[in-house]
């Protein structure tokens, strides 16, 4: 029987999402609800699979592991884009690799939450309302603070427009910022020293990679206001997070909203835990219902496609 692994179900809801019954006799499906291990442990356990069905950058489908799975035919991942598949590995393999739609609000939706969380000390006051304590902090209002985007595209736009609704001053850059979209949103364009420097608020929302890993470090946070808070629900290896820790830890800015990191799970005894003016969430940005409904639904779709020999939603490059 063709074998199926889904890998990184963190909370078991693959399940949920699509009908095992209805599979059973077509499939032998594991659901693996823990990270591997190591890749050691990873080629272990997956070596009889012929498909895997993974969550897009957890697990690291590297050259390697593709390598030593010898079964392996198809990877489908969430999303149309996964930069933890070595892609040209898997081709010279001949693996089939098929992406998945995506909605872009929850990622928006959710820096609007940290932006919120961290302006109005959401965090603070929170733990303190199950203390017994009564406003211990004071807020600011976004009205007239300014923005700074680093990454304009689908989720950076969308960011943008509920800033004009909420009265900010917007400005953006990236190393490709499209000057035309700028215009149309009313936004404008800035170097990144300049936004740096000059942001109430920043903002990321740039693909991962090692064009922007790394992309704010000591040397940036120093140039922010101490007023200033970073928000980063993009990668977590675009903020360097040992230097975050220090510019938090020192109140070189005043806060930080993090929604990803370097390591996922964040390890238990991570400093970023432990740290008083850090917003953190265990990766949200794209965690909805509506979006696990995708994902797993055309997961299935892709699978039977690629099997029929009628391969659909293929990632090439």
């Amino acid at each position: 029987m063709f074998k199926v692994a889904v890998l990184d179900d963190y909370q078991n809801v693959f399940q949920d999402f699509v009908d095992l019954k209805k599979l059973s006799g077509k499939y032998e499906i594991k659901i693996f609800s823990e990270p591997f291990n190591d890749e050691n442990d990873a080629i272990e356990q997956l070596k009889e699979y012929d498909a895997l069905l993974i969550m897009r950058e957890r697990t690291k489908i590297t050259s390697n592991l593709i390598k030593n799975l010898k079964n392996l035919k198809f990877i489908i991942t969430s999303g149309m884009r996964n930069k933890a598949i070595d892609l040209e590995a898997a081709k010279k393999r001949k693996i089939l690799i098929s992406g998945t739609e995506i909605n872009i609000n929850p990622t928006s939706e959710l820096t609007w939450a940290l932006i919120l969380g961290l302006a109005r000390n959401f965090k603070t006051e929170i733990d303190n309302m199950y203390q017994g304590y009564w406003q211990t902090t004071i807020g600011v209002e976004l009205k007239g603070k300014i923005l700074g985007l680093i990454g304009l595209g689908r989720v950076g736009s969308q960011v943008a427009k509920i800033a004009k609704v909420f009265g900010m001053q917007v400005m953006a850059w990236s190393e490709n910022l499209d000057l035309n979209r700028c215009t149309e949103l009313g936004v404008l364009p800035s170097t990144k020293d300049d936004l740096i420097k000059n942001s109430d608020f920043i903002s990321i929302h740039v693909q991962g990679g090692e064009r922007y890993k790394d992309c704010i470090t000591l040397n940036e946070f120093d140039k922010m206001k101490k007023s200033a808070f970073i928000i980063n629900t993009s990668r977590g290896a675009i903020v360097n997070e040992d230097d975050l820790i220090i510019a938090l830890s020192t109140n070189v800015i005043a806060g930080a909203g993090i929604d990803v990191y370097e390591k996922e799970p964040l390890p238990e005894g991570h400093k970023l835990r432990f740290v008083q003016n850090a917003l953190i969430l265990p990766h949200l940005g794209y965690v909805t219902a509506e979006n696990y409904s995708i994902f797993y639904t055309q997961m299935i779709e892709n699978l039977e496609a690629c099997i029929e020999g009628k391969p659909i939603r293929l990632i090439e490059n």
